[in-house]
């Protein structure tokens, strides 16, 4: 099933969920920790209260909002990717229900991508929507990698639900290792 499908059929807290993980792996250019967003991931859980989730992110918000990414990034170019990263932050809703949710889920989908794509030394020569719908021939191996994630984020929601939470936590911090790496890697190579 294509990306968009996954999108396209998953429940609230899949959706936000999604949304969540494509944020959190994309922390490095928001110069946050590893656990910024972990108050957020357990608002998704059974025990929780939606209606914490706006209070939660405005919290996350302010930690980060003043907060640069790797100093040298923004002045080199990568500037767009750290851009994308914000929108996601700015956009997400402040409840975590409706259409919304939806809209965000997607939103991230596809900045998450476009990010990978922006940071792969490989050129993509297919659009984004492309991949999204399924078509992964000579895609670059970082973007790749990221569209895997987010359908394993999607697939394991929907067969788990709350309780695939974890599995989807897992392959967040695994991409959001991925990227720190590649943030550092190309931070050093303009020193």
């Amino acid at each position: 099933m294509s990306l968009v499908d996954l999108i396209a059929q998953a429940d609230e807290r899949g959706l936000a969920a999604s949304g969540l993980a494509c944020l959190d792996r994309c922390v490095p250019l928001l110069g946050g920790d590893d656990e910024i967003l972990r108050p957020l991931w357990g608002n998704l859980t059974e025990a929780s209260d939606t209606a914490d989730w706006g209070g939660i992110l405005d919290q996350i918000r302010g930690k980060l909002g003043d907060s640069e990414a790797d100093g040298d990034s923004e002045a080199d170019g990568d500037s767009e990717a750290v851009l994308l990263a914000r929108r996601m932050l700015a956009a997400a809703p402040a409840e975590r229900t409706g259409t919304q949710v939806r809209v965000w889920a997607d939103a991230c989908s596809v900045a998450s991508l476009q990010i990978h794509r922006l940071l792969d030394p490989a050129d993509d020569p297919a659009t984004l929507d492309s991949r999204r719908a399924g078509r992964t021939e000579a895609m670059p191996p970082l973007a790749a990698a990221e569209l895997r994630r987010q359908i394993t984020v999607l697939e394991v929601l929907a067969e788990h639900g709350a309780g695939g939470l974890r599995r989807a936590l897992e392959v967040s911090v695994e991409g959001r290792r991925v990227l720190r790496a590649v943030v550092s890697r190309r931070a050093r190579g303009r020193k």
